[in-house]
């Protein structure tokens, strides 16, 4: 028996047994199920600036979990060895939510103020997230998501309430751009204002690729969007280095990225330059 996965616009029509894009989700028994439930490939006490969050709880540290799987097909991925696998294909620690959590709990001691949710694409292992993210809550405790911001409305909306603070990804603001990712440039954006609209701390990130989405017009139309939802909304604007597939162009230079980050700031109160 087919079924369909409703988590992004993917939509995948998957077959018993059969994985999804993502490699996270699969049809079992004409259920969709996650493949990456508690299986952890990366475990962090990271600085939160590193997210990057730079307007929430600046100078703490949170405790950044990771797992496998992604919706997206981005060719200059930086953790694509865990994004683009699947089930089997990497080794993995298994940590159920309680356990996960005690982790956490166990570093408030060294600064620790959460959990990040981070590395690979953490919204293919939504249910995790969300029993993860209860459980942080119940003991005073922050979630943090950094994310493509590819999901679906509902399952998007049953989540934000768990999550204090994101950083989602705004990889270029034309829909073809996103077309080359794999990607929806509305979904990403439907993301980013309902999590706005519900009161979450929403930082936004955008790596400066040459040629790709550095035209000074689409970040000037990207900052005004942003803007039209609350010009107070921090942007990240990230320096490219050649990575996994896209490896044809050399690094952003710094000055377009500067030169960039004062378009934006035309718009937006607090906008970041980063790998400068």
């Amino acid at each position: 028996m087919s079924a369909v996965c409703e988590l992004c616009f993917h939509r995948c029509v998957l077959n018993e047994g059969q994985a999804g894009l993502c490699r996270a989700r699969a049809n079992r028994g004409g259920s969709i199920v996650s493949l990456n439930y508690g299986k952890l490939t990366s475990l962090a006490l990271d600085p939160i600036e590193k997210k990057p969050l730079a307007r929430f709880h600046p100078g703490s540290l949170i405790l950044s979990v990771g797992s496998f799987g992604c919706n997206l097909r981005c060719p200059f991925c930086q953790n694509y060895e865990i994004s683009m696998s699947g089930a089997g294909d990497l080794q993995t620690v298994e940590l159920s939510p309680e356990e996960l959590v005690r982790k956490a709990e166990a570093l408030r001691s060294e600064g620790n103020i959460g959990l990040a949710y981070t590395y690979n694409e953490p919204l293919v292992g939504c249910e995790y997230v969300r029993d993860c993210a209860a459980l942080i809550h119940e003991r005073g405790m922050a979630n943090v998501l950094v994310t493509n911001g590819t999901v679906e409305e509902g399952p998007w909306r049953a989540l934000l309430p768990l999550i204090d603070a994101a950083n989602i990804d705004l990889k270029a603001f034309t829909p073809g751009g996103y077309r080359r990712l794999g990607g929806d440039l509305e979904s990403v954006k439907r993301s980013i204002a309902l999590a706005v609209e519900a009161g979450c701390h929403v930082e936004v990130t955008t790596l400066l690729i040459p040629g790709e989405n550095d035209g000074e017009e689409e970040i000037r139309a990207l900052s005004g969007w942003l803007a039209s939802l609350d010009p107070d909304i921090p942007l990240h604007l990230s320096r490219f280095f050649p990575r996994y597939r896209l490896t044809d162009r050399p690094p952003t230079p710094v000055e377009e990225v500067y030169h960039l980050a004062n378009v934006a700031r035309a718009e937006l109160k607090y906008v970041y330059t980063g790998n400068c």
